[in-house]
């Protein structure tokens, strides 16, 4: 076996062992009847991004699902892919083009769609290469991209069969019109943006009279476009103007009072303008009222030939500005307030959205919403942290029809085709269409159809992409195998966006929920709490510190400090807490197969129940403690606790396995000369240490594969993601409370005597000696039987054990456990400093006193707390009044 290097270096382990791992097919999932499958479908990128840090926590969070259930013996798949992402990857096209020139009306529809296929195979899979750093073990194999044919085909056939249900329509309605993007946007694509503008108050003149109504509004250019003026019929302010009509200043249309209940009294002067084209509540009044709909604006936001002439072509901004200034000239404008709101922008470009009446596509939402709440209702999915159900609820009670249809020319074409009447035919194709047409009756042919221009929001495909992925509609082997998924792992923001509308499209087309289990990744922000961004400057690039750090430091660092549900304070910093911990894994792996190389040992030579036939304590403990973990971590991940899991493992590894049994294992190999036992302790270590790198392995993929690989002669195509997870069925028989409790006692003495040394400043090249007054014949026994090994860890001379004895004088104390331990000083140090010691901790420790006192003594706390944590509590004074009443003695007889 080649010898583990000194240091680990992910630099040159990394790329070898992905490139293996890869080429070796290990990622793949098969269809195995004899194993039950685990998917996950990543969340697609769009293939015009790269790597950020929330793709790192997100992509290290399936990597950690997919490995671990691969190894527990599922057919794990992890499919991978990309989205087409239409806004997005049209608008960087168009830049290339401007670049060169041209543009892409100049180049034409069927020219610019295949510059745009040339830039996605030239840049598109620039994210996947990227994510290959971090060690995701995805099916590359499967890896799929919402514009190959077969989910094009899925996109057409949700299409035609909704649209032949009714639950697809086209009208016109007010949408969120990006005037830069000439594209209509769904709700969830506007970004509501706080800010501070003004409340402009209007005289409208009331026809055939000298009075006049004000009306307050934010959008005076939309004036232009009123077709009444509301108030709310309870609003006695107005009750005798309603039915009568006014006069739209410079406009110089009369147009009528109404009442409607949305009017809020309080807002404004309680009268609104109504402008049913331009703004999506005057719409609905409109529709409710019958009221005229007058479009003042073309789609590029500038004002058209329904407006006065002098405000034609103007931008509506530029029409704002001179309408205000003629109103105030002719003394329609009353005043001007400071008036805080939300206005949306585009969530691509950040233009501010026009609300603006046109012809597009819908989905009727609310028959599809239903059985999907009902679905989260009764617990057919479960979302972590569970409180995103409520959120999920509230999208879900409140949906409105889905705008479909965007102007643009890369993404899914609509599979509408008109006729020349008008008329139009649905259908997956032209041949489709023809053959519907015909079936009509009509006298039209197939040459008289024409597509429709339009594509269909990227959402729309995306929200099929759990079974989209596997061909459907084909009832492919896969579809059946691999579907449903478990997980979806994702953020949060996209609840609805993508969450909820996958759940309707998977119990809509196939019947049953898409996933079982929606895990809602945390919001990663710099160590100062805000959000991370290109503009702030405060984003790290990933790939650099995994240049730096190595991606397992990254992946094991990241999950460490984001807790389920919390937002994650980030620094590169951090990320010493991952590498540190490599290192300290690799060290103890080194010193293992250094005493290994010494001796002859087959390391599959002692089952891992060997320290059931040992009677050494820290293989009792050892063993206890590894099955506890087992344990401890399976559940966590059961309950993708994965934040719990990372830290449980830590603390094993750390501080059990490192610190403490390979401390106590150098010790035993030290002080014996019997190659039998050594190579029992060695091995028996080497094993728990393997099996506990299978636990790791999920989290830090390439340390721990580096590791296994040298552990043993292993075959070329083995790979430890392909050996079993230790089972709790296999090691909880393992877990000894009183080898856990004896080994506590042991440490807790070790770890008493090492302070003393410290506090008093004795270094280890003295020897000490050591008393152990015990009032429990149990932990004297403890002591005897681990003699050796607190001579050799502590550096003592001369050991006394028994019970109650008395306390020698000029000596250190502590308190362990109820045990009484001392250190005579005699020689060693000043009395004086161990006298401000022992007043400095009964001081610290009647402090602690004071505060478990004041919540005793606290009714409300007695009155409320739960039995077991007064017990607690209870207990606490109990340790402490105990504790100070000992060293409280100690300090007395400390003379000198």
């Amino acid at each position: 076996m080649p010898e583990l290097a000194k240091q680990y270096n992910p630099q040159e382990v990394e790329d070898k062992i992905y490139h293996w791992w890869e080429s070796s097919g290990f990622f793949h999932a098969s269809l195995n009847p004899d194993k039950t499958p685990h998917t996950i479908v990543i969340p697609p990128p769009n293939i015009t991004g790269i790597l950020h840090m929330g793709h790192i926590l997100n992509n290290t969070l399936q990597d950690v699902f997919t490995r671990w259930k691969r190894m527990q013996g599922f057919e794990a798949c992890w499919i991978p892919g990309t989205d087409h992402a239409g806004i997005a990857t049209q608008n960087v096209v168009e830049k290339a083009l401007r670049k060169e020139g041209t543009s892409l009306r100049e180049l034409g529809r069927e020219k610019f769609i295949e510059r745009v296929w040339e830039w996605r195979t030239q840049y598109g899979g620039t994210i996947n290469t990227q994510l290959r750093k971090l060690g995701v073990s995805c099916d590359w194999e499967r890896e799929r991209f919402t514009m190959d044919e077969g989910l094009s085909n899925a996109v057409k056939e949700v299409f035609v069969q909704l649209y032949d249900k009714g639950l697809i329509y086209k009208g016109k309605y007010i949408v969120n019109w990006c005037p830069r993007e000439q594209t209509a946007l769904s709700d969830d694509e506007v970004n509501a943006v706080e800010s501070v503008g003004h409340l402009w108050h209007i005289k409208y003149p009331i026809e055939n009279s000298s009075e006049f109504i004000v009306v307050a509004t934010t959008r005076p250019e939309t004036m232009l476009g009123d077709t009444a003026v509301a108030v709310n019929p309870k609003d006695e302010r107005y009750k005798d103007l309603v039915g009568k009509h006014c006069i739209v200043p410079i406009a110089n249309r009369v147009i009528p009072i109404v009442a409607d209940d949305f009017v809020d009294p309080s807002f404004g002067t309680g009268a609104v303008k109504v402008t049913p084209a331009h703004d999506p509540n005057d719409y609905q009044t409109g529709i409710r009222l019958n009221l005229p709909q007058i479009i003042v604006m073309d789609t590029s936001a500038k004002m058209n030939s329904n407006v006065p002439a002098r405000y034609q072509g103007l931008d509506r901004y530029e029409c704002r500005r001179e309408l205000l200034r003629d109103l105030e000239k002719q003394h329609f404008l009353v005043k001007t307030e400071d008036h805080t709101h939300n206005v949306g922008h585009c969530y691509r470009c950040d233009t501010v959205i026009e609300p603006y009446l046109s012809d597009q596509w819908f989905v009727k939402m609310k028959p599809l919403a239903d059985p999907a709440l009902k679905a989260v209702k009764d617990g057919k999915i479960k979302f972590y942290p569970e409180r995103f159900t409520k959120t999920y609820e509230h999208w879900m009670t409140n949906i409105r029809d889905w705008c479909i249809s965007r102007q643009l020319w890369w993404g899914h074409r609509i599979p509408a085709y008109y006729l020349p009447d008008g008329s139009v035919i649905v259908a997956r194709n032209l041949q489709e269409a023809a053959e519907r047409l015909k079936a009509k009756g009509s006298h039209y042919t197939a040459e008289d159809l024409r597509q429709d221009d339009d594509v269909l929001d990227t959402w729309f495909s995306s929200w099929l992409w759990p079974f989209s992925v596997h061909n459907w509609p084909e009832e492919s082997d896969d579809l059946k195998y691999f579907y449903p998924t478990d997980v979806l792992v994702t953020a949060p923001d996209i609840i609805f966006f993508w969450v909820a509308r996958m759940v309707m499209a998977g119990i809509e087309f196939k019947g049953e929920v898409p996933f079982r289990h929606v895990y809602f990744t945390s919001l990663i922000r710099d160590a100062s709490g805000r959000k991370m961004s290109k503009s702030l400057g405060n984003s790290p690039d990933p790939l650099d510190v995994i240049a730096t750090y190595g991606a397992d430091a990254l992946r094991f660092t990241v999950l460490f400090i984001a807790p389920v549900g919390q937002d994650v304070l980030y620094d590169n910093d951090k990320c010493e807490i991952g590498r540190n911990f490599a290192n300290k894994i690799w060290n103890a792996g080194r010193f293992l197969m250094m005493h290994r190389d010494q001796l002859p040992i087959d390391n599959g030579q002692l089952p891992l129940t060997s320290g059931k036939s040992s009677d050494d304590l820290s293989d009792k403990w050892i063993l206890s403690r590894f099955a506890s973990t087992v344990k401890d971590v399976t559940l966590a991940m059961d309950n993708f606790r994965v934040n719990d899991a990372v830290k449980l493992l830590y603390d094993f590894l750390w501080k059990d396995f490192c610190d403490w049994y390979v401390e106590f294992v150098k010790n035993r190999l030290q002080e014996t000369s019997d190659v039998h036992l050594k190579r029992s302790i060695v091995t028996r270590a080497l094993r728990i240490y393997e099996e506990t790198l299978k636990l790791l392995h999920p989290f830090m993929p390439y340390v721990t594969e580096e590791i296994f690989r040298h552990l043993a002669d292993r075959a070329a195509d083995e790979t430890i993601m392909r050996t079993m997870m230790p089972q709790v069925k296999e090691t909880e028989d393992q877990i000894d409370p009183v080898a856990e409790t004896q080994m506590e006692f042991l440490q807790n003495v070790i770890t008493a005597v090492r302070q003393i040394r410290s506090e008093m400043n004795i270094p280890m090249s003295k020897a000490i000696d050591f008393v152990a007054s015990c009032n429990e014949f149990e932990k004297q026994t403890i002591l005897e039987q681990n003699r050796n090994a607190l001579q050799k860890l502590l550096r003592l001379d001369q050991m006394t054990f028994g019970i109650a004895l008395p306390k020698p004088g000029y000596a250190a104390s502590s308190v362990v456990n109820g045990q009484e331990i001392f250190i005579p000083l005699k020689g060693l140090i000043d009395t004086g400093v161990e006298r401000d010691r022992l007043q400095k901790e009964i001081d610290r420790l009647e402090g602690q006193l004071r505060g478990v006192m004041a919540k005793l003594n606290n009714e409300n706390f007695v009155g409320k707390a739960a039995p077991e944590i007064i017990e607690k509590e209870r207990n606490k004074q109990q340790n402490f009044e105990q504790t100070i009443q000992k060293l409280k003695a100690n300090l007395e007889q400390l003379i000198g």
